[in-house]
């Protein structure tokens, strides 16, 4: 199995070469947008480019990077398009730049939205071309540009548009193009479309006939070009040379069929079509498939298509079949062919009279129809329509293998999807780990297509929604393992012994080598299945390796997949390894299995379980482990060596591999969706067209719900009635109560519900009516019930004033429906959605509450804001292992959850002691929960009942204040509360105060009969599974854990479905699609397969409605203006105009954000020492001069975080930070250096930004990745960057244009202390300084921080001359003045100031670093940290790119999250 070499990567032009492009020239002369006087449009530019620079290149993707950068389409090509300058070269231009914009990701169809007048007509012209003759005028090549073209048009259904134009090819009409026959068995079936069909007879009865012409040649476009298709097809010869073009050609022909099949408004009709026109079975005959190098992808695609056009689904209803009604199908076919065989071909008898099960295998197909003559056959197939009948003169035209493949491929028994998705394996094997076109490497360049599946807007049932997510998701941990292994067995150097054995020359952490492999249980099957139910194995390796290496191994627990992996190296001892070459070939890999830790053996073989008693010490280094093989994968294998002779995998495996814990939960992942798919009932009605991408996408929202809930209460949401009225705007509020003293909240307020389906009125008057009624809020004071006379009994009340779109969101998430509420950065997401819990946790205390975050970090936030609103605690549940710990002494785990039930059992039960004693009732009533009831009942409520008769309001008589305390029979028990506890001003006052002591008490009771099930219950586990069962009535977790635990959790009972129905009441998503997606780290998967895509932002696309939190609260207004463009009327709270610390000014920095030109340093930008990990040292020596400055001026260096957009760069800042000021108490680390995509969701004061970028913009091009970047800094922003790259670039112009109207050099006021009085946008009374290079700016701080430390050695100079009686304090100034002269030291000298002098003694510097390993780089940092030697200090230039490449950066990293591969940021 040979590995297909390395794709290479594309390289990015740099802007020299950019600017020497012809293409440029001609940009800046016609078309660039900074060009004042452009020359007037000339047609013959458009062929010129597409000649010489296009065609000639044979449309290199470098040459149309370069034209679509420079804005050709935006302000070129279709500014000027229309009807009489259209042309070939013109209109493969606009295709090829909107197929450009689609491969790097980019919006393409904007511009055509702009000016939308020539489409339809330009869209035509493409439909023509594309059935051009391959001779013609289009070259093949050219023609495979327009499929994309096509491909990306059907799936843009979501824009206006691109629809209007499409639907006329794909909608009924398109059936002109079936044979007759066909066309009538068809519409036979459905007599619905019949009469439909003679409508459309009849409309185009009435059309001109140009007109009519023009529709025809739409209705046939696809049939047409199916047979162009097939004619391209048949054209590629079995073994002599083809040209690549023709088979790029088919394998786009390919990928467009899928992508019609896969979508149900394309498919409906044309599924019908393709079947007819027997695509496959062509395809499937096709000498391309029996090619093995030009063939294989061309044959994975075809498989694709196969799935896909035998979808279980009925093509016109778009609901999903079952297995019972695809048996039906399957039975009507074979038996109409049955009846068919009986009455007209003698010959087929016996084929006739046989039963179905008899006949619909492969095998009996073939004996019964393989004899027959090719016109018999051609008969047999026009009698079920499948071909136009033959007249009985004539010979079929068709080959008799053809024919025959046609009836067979039609009839035979297929497997169902369920069942051979869960025959599947789900460890990926070596044929798939490494199979480019399923697996591909990271250098996709978006070129060509793959076989793998994509995640558009729709799909066509919830099967394929989370077949085609469990694919992708398989694949990605394919793609990671692969990495994985690949690293592991190159280090342990495989090689061949003298003897042709297997000798290992390396070791691994990771992988060790296996000393024996025995499978030692094979269980029977379960009835109806084929493979066993489990298979088990017991692996022995030698631990001769560190005593931390040999814990890691002995940790291993249960669920742990491992990998087994054979080798057999070809290569003799002491070969080396290269990288660069295929990796199978040099190490002879032949097999990869999957496997599951089941434990450790002990002494005896039995397997130690995980539990909380230790573990016991095993003697010598010899481990056995028990590990659970997959039973699929096993029957597979042997079923392959007993009916094909091949070797049996199992005796073979010589290295066994463990993944970090971390990146090891896919196989969990993937049955939970295996499981998922098996499931009837996963997802309510109300929800299931929304998720599948159907049907009217508001018909979740709550204004269109038939269950919603008119009145609710709002609990603390307001903070009074002016805020209620406001938070309605254009509404009519009517308080119950008119004394204003009693309104106060918390409100109930009664919404008037209009029901889902909103009746026609006819008369104007009743319309005015009903808008005023409908306008009308009913708003009701209520007064929360007297809680008990302890402070802590006073409920916690929210202090937030939240705005209309707020409470607007809070409304709809608190109402039965889907809520999905777009947050930008600052805007408070968090708090509305905790404002959201914790109102339905008052108005419905019966139903459950679960909380899924995407990360740790979320959830924690979430949580500590709901510990602060009034929710009982002993509800709240967190689910998961939480990284960061919350921020309190509290443990929300299970077990946390059941030792504080444990806990307050004891502190209530004391209580009731208390109580006891205070009333002087004898006995134990505190011994248990049980005995406590007891207590309640007979000791407590019968003195409450008496107590209540006595003061009882009696109707003849005034009631008397006094005896409300005269009689009160728990004084005694109150006396610790504050006194005194009744205030005697009024009967109804003191009674009030009565019932909330009497509710006090009543709690304790009740909480205690909570409680009591954790007497019976003994085990940890067992009240842990009660408590999520019974008790939490909010649960919160990461998806993860959703993902890895929900078999338990459904098995628990804590379920949703019920009796087959959902019991889902509301669906609230909270989160803003224009910052950054989740990360994928292979860049096929991202681009091609849209594996990026959120749910979320799918639901925007489709239409879902969305409540826009419109007003945002972190940032300076101006700092809030490089964003907002990107969001719809993004404005700004109050606070942020009145708070001094918004507007005072940045002390030291004349700007409240800038965007400082940072030009070569010493020659060199941006440089890449390993793949996609990219440095730019100017930039990063400028960013760390800066923090320093500002340290030195004052700002606290944790108000300051410097952030990039690359993982390299982030390397290489945090090392020159560790030289220049690492441990420097005068200037400080700054509180984070991190990635923009590391940084989502959280703030700082200062933002620092290097862009670290000076040949292609890279992925800053993705504007959300630009937005997350300039939202993450409150008060100040300054970004580090070459000017002349990005201000070019379309997709930011919002933000560059507001960045460069300031200057481009850093002005700064170095007089100027902080904090500063100055307002922002004051001219400054201090001197201001213009920066124009990084060398400046370093020798600037340098000079800065000797005066600061001259000037405080002057004042302690001062100080000493003091009389000797304060010599205590002398000795004091003694000790800090060493403490200055060691800073001194490790300050740098003059020296390390880079400057363009030092360019020699860097490069001497940069070679005698570059030999050091990373560890010694990293443990002696006096020798890379400044010292007096000018040699070793130039600027880390190459040295630093050298020491911080990935191996010594995830050493260097201090938590596992920084170690992000570089692919990563290459996302």
């Amino acid at each position: 199995m040979a590995t297909p070499a390395q794709p290479k990567k594309i390289v990015a032009p740099t802007v020299s070469q950019i600017n020497a492009e012809f293409v440029t020239q001609l940009a800046c002369k016609y078309w660039a947008p900074h060009i004042k006087k452009k020359s007037p449009f000339d047609i013959k530019v458009i062929e010129d480019i597409y000649e010489k620079e296009i065609v000639k290149s044979r449309f290199a993707i470098r040459k149309i990077m370069l034209l679509e950068f420079s804005q050709y389409l935006e302000n070129y090509l279709w500014m000027n398009y229309s009807p009489e300058v259209s042309s070939k070269a013109y209109l493969m231009s606009i295709c090829c730049m909107v197929n450009e914009k689609f491969r790097e990701n980019v919006p393409a169809w904007e511009t055509f939205k702009k000016k939308p007048d020539h489409f339809p007509f330009f869209f035509k012209c493409i439909l023509k071309a594309a059935l051009a003759e391959t001779d013609g005028e289009f070259s093949l090549h050219e023609q495979t540009v327009l499929l994309l073209f096509l491909d990306h048009c059907f799936n843009s259904l979501e824009v206006d548009l691109i629809r209007s134009q499409v639907q006329q090819l794909i909608s009924l009409p398109m059936w002109m193009g079936l044979q007759p026959a066909r066309l009538e068995l068809e519409l036979k079936k459905t007599p619905k479309l019949r009469k439909f069909w003679n409508l459309i007879k009849k409309n185009d009865e009435k059309m001109d006939p140009e007109a009519r012409e023009q529709a025809y040649q739409e209705r046939r476009f696809l049939s047409q070009l199916i047979q162009k298709f097939i004619s391209v097809l048949k054209s590629v010869p079995l073994s002599e040379p083809v040209t690549m073009d023709k088979v790029h050609y088919c394998e786009r022909f390919i990928e467009l069929m899928i992508d019609l099949e896969a979508l149900l408004p394309t498919r409906r009709w044309f599924n019908t079509i393709l079947d007819d026109s027997h695509l496959l079975v062509h395809c499937y005959l096709s000498n391309l498939v029996h090619r093995e190098e030009d063939g294989h992808l061309f044959s994975q695609l075809l498989d694709m298509l196969k799935f896909y056009t035998g979808f279980e689904i009925n093509d016109q209803t778009g609901n999903a079949l079952t297995e019972n009604e695809m048996t039906t199908i399957h039975y009507d076919r074979i038996t109409s062919l049955q009846r068919a065989a009986f009455a007209h071909f003698p010959e087929l008898y016996d084929f006739a009279l046989s039963n179905v099960a008899e006949v619909d295998t492969r095998e009996s197909l073939i004996k019964f129809f393989g004899p027959l003559s090719s016109n018999t056959l051609h008969q047999v197939a026009s009698y079920l329509c499948l071909l136009p009948t033959l007249p009985k003169t004539e010979d079929t035209t068709f080959d008799k293998e053809f024919l025959l493949e046609l009836l067979v491929s039609r009839h035979e028994r297929r497997i169902s999807q369920i069942q051979q998705l869960n025959q599947m394996p789900l460890y990926p094997t070596e044929k798939i780990i490494w199979d480019e076109n399923i697996v591909p490497t990271e250098y996709y360049s978006g070129e060509g297509c793959l076989a793998l599946p994509k995640l558009n807007l729709q799909f066509l049932t919830l099967h394929d929604y989370l077949l085609r997510n469990f694919n992708l998701f398989r694949l990605e941990s394919t793609y990671e393992i692969r990495q994985d292994i690949e690293d592991s067995v190159s280090r342990m150097k495989p090689w061949q012994s003298e003897y042709g054995g297997v000798v290992f020359g390396g070791w691994a952490r990771m992988a060790q080598p296996i000393v024996a492999f025995t499978v030692v249980e094979v269980a029977k099957p379960n009835i109806g299945e084929n493979w066993p139910t489990r298979v088990r194995a017991d692996v022995t390796i030698n631990l001769n390796v560190r005593d931390h290496i040999k814990d890691e191994w002995e940790g291993l627990r249960k669920h742990d997949v491992c990998f087994l992996i054979t080798v057999r190296p070809t290569k003799p001892y002491g070969t080396k390894f290269d990288r660069r070459r295929p990796f199978i070939e040099q190490v002879g890999l032949v097999y990869v299995r999957g496997c599951e830790i089941q434990g450790m053996l002990d002494d005896k073989g039995r397997v130690i379980e995980d539990g909380p008693e230790p573990r016991p010490n095993l003697r010598g280094e010899s481990r056995t482990f028990r590990v659970f093989l997959d039973p699929n994968q096993y029957q597979q294998d042997m079923t392959n060596t007993i009916q094909n002779g091949a070797e049996d995998v199992y005796e073979t495996f010589n290295i066994i591999m463990r993944r970090k814990p971390k990146e090891n939960n896919f196989k969990a992942v993937l049955e939970t969706i295996r499981n998922l798919m098996n499931t009837d009932c996963v997802v309510p009605d109300w929800l299931h067209d929304i998720i599948l991408g159907y049907g009217d996408p508001s018909s979740a929202h709550y204004s269109k719900m038939p269950n919603q809930i008119s009145t609710l209460d709002f609990n603390d949401t307001f903070l009074s009635i002016e805020h209620l009225k406001t938070s309605f705007p254009g509404h009519n509020v009517k308080v119950t109560v008119d004394d204003p003293a009693l309104q106060i909240p918390p409100f109930r307020i009664t919404f008037p519900v209009r029901s889902g389906k909103g009746k026609k009125r006819k008369d104007a008057d009743g319309e005015d009516e009903d808008t005023e009624e409908a306008k009308t809020l009913i708003v009701e004071p209520h007064v929360i019930p007297n809680r008990g006379p302890y402070p802590y009994n006073q409920p916690k009340r929210n202090t937030i004033q939240f705005t209309h779109t707020q409470i607007e969101a809070i409304r709809a998430g608190m109402q039965p429906g889907l809520t999905m509420v777009v947050g930008p950065p600052g805007t408070g997401k968090t708090d509305v959605a905790v404002q959201i819990i914790s109102n339905i946790y008052h108005n419905f205390p019966e139903q459950r509450t679960l909380i899924v975050t995407h990360s740790n970090q979320a959830l924690n936030q979430l949580f500590e804001k709901i510990m602060a609103l009034d929710i009982d605690e002993r509800h709240l549940l967190r689910l998961g292992h939480g990284e960061e710990e919350l921020e309190t002494e509290k443990d929300f785990s299970r077990y946390g959850r059941v030792n504080y039930v444990l806990a307050r059992r004891i502190e209530l039960l004391e209580e009731v002691k208390r109580l006891q004693k205070s009333l002087g009732v004898p006995g134990d009533a505190s011994y248990t929960c049980e005995t406590a009831g007891y207590f309640f009942l007979y000791q407590v409520m019968s003195r409450w009942e008496e107590y209540i008769s006595k003061v009882k309001n009696k109707s003849n008589t005034l009631p008397d204040v006094t005896e409300v305390s005269t009689f009160f029979p728990f004084h005694e028990y109150f006396a610790n509360a504050p006194q005194p506890i009744f205030k005697g001003r009024s009967y109804e006052e003191d009674m009030e105060i009565a019932e909330g002591c009497f509710r006090h008490i009543k709690k304790i009771f009740t909480q205690l009969e909570e409680f009591r099930a954790s007497e019976l219950l003994r085990s940890g586990l067992d009240r842990s599974k009660y408590l999520l069962v019974k008790e939490a009535k909010i649960i919160a977790m990461t998806c993860t854990h959703a993902a890895l635990k929900r078999h338990d959790l459904v098995k628990l009972g804590f379920k949703n479905p019920q009796d087959g129905f959902s019991r889902l009441k509301r669906w609230i998503m909270i989160g803003d699609h224009h910052q950054l997606p989740p990360v994928i780290k292979n860049m096929a998967f991202q681009k091609y397969s849209n594996m990026e895509q959120s749910l979320f932002t799918r639901f925007v696309r489709v239409g879902v409605p969305t409540v826009d939190l419109d007003a945002q609260g972190r940032a300076r207004a101006s700092l809030c203006n490089l964003y907002n463009w990107r969001y719809k009327n993004l404005g700004n709270l109050p606070h942020v105009q009145l708070l001094p610390e918004f507007s005072t000014a940045n002390a030291g920095l004349l700007y409240d954000f800038q965007l400082i030109n940072v030009e070569d340093f010493q020659g060199v930008g941006e440089s890449e020492p390993n793949p996609y990990f990219y440095q730019n040292l100017g930039e990063a020596e400028y960013v760390v001069a800066l923090f320093m400055y500002m340290c030195l001026l004052g700002y606290p260096a944790d108000k300051i975080s410097i952030l990039t957009t690359y993982n390299g760069q982030k390397h290489l800042i945090r090392d020159i930070i560790n030289r220049r000021c690492g441990s420097n108490p005068l200037i400080g680390r700054p509180n984070k250096v991190t990635t923009v995509d590391r940084f989502q969701g959280q703030q700082n004061d200062y933002i620092l930004l290097s862009l670290v970028r000076t040949r292609a913009v890279g992925h800053l091009r993705d504007v959300r990745r630009l937005v997350v970047a300039m939202s993450r800094a409150r008060l100040g922003l300054y970004i580090f960057a070459r000017v002349s790259l990005f201000q070019n670039c379309f997709e930011l112009t919002p933000a560059f244009s507001q960045l460069t109207a300031r200057p481009l050099h850093l002005h700064i006021i170095p007089t100027e202390p902080f904090p500063t009085s100055r307002k922002n946008g004051e001219r400054p009374s201090h001197e201001v300084q213009i920066i124009k290079n990084m060398p400046q700016m370093a020798n600037f701080v340098y000079n800065m921080y000797m005066h600061l430390i001259q000037t405080t050695h002057h004042y302690h100079q001062t100080l000493l001359q003091l009389p000797p009686a304060m010599v205590e304090e002398g000795e004091e100034i003694q000790s800090q003045e060493t403490e200055l002269e060691t800073e001194e030291e490790a300050m740098p000298v003059q020296a390390d100031v880079p400057s363009l002098t030092d360019a020699g003694s860097s490069q001497e510097a940069s070679a005698s670093q570059t030999e050091t390993t990373p560890s010694q780089t990293e443990t002696t940092p006096d020798q890379t940290g400044a010292g007096s030697n000018p040699e070793t200090l130039s600027p880390p230039s190459e040295s630093t790119a050298t020491m911080v490449g990935p191996e010594a950066a995830a050493a260097e990293a201090d938590t596992p999250q920084d170690t992000t591969s570089a692919a990563e940021e290459t996302k």
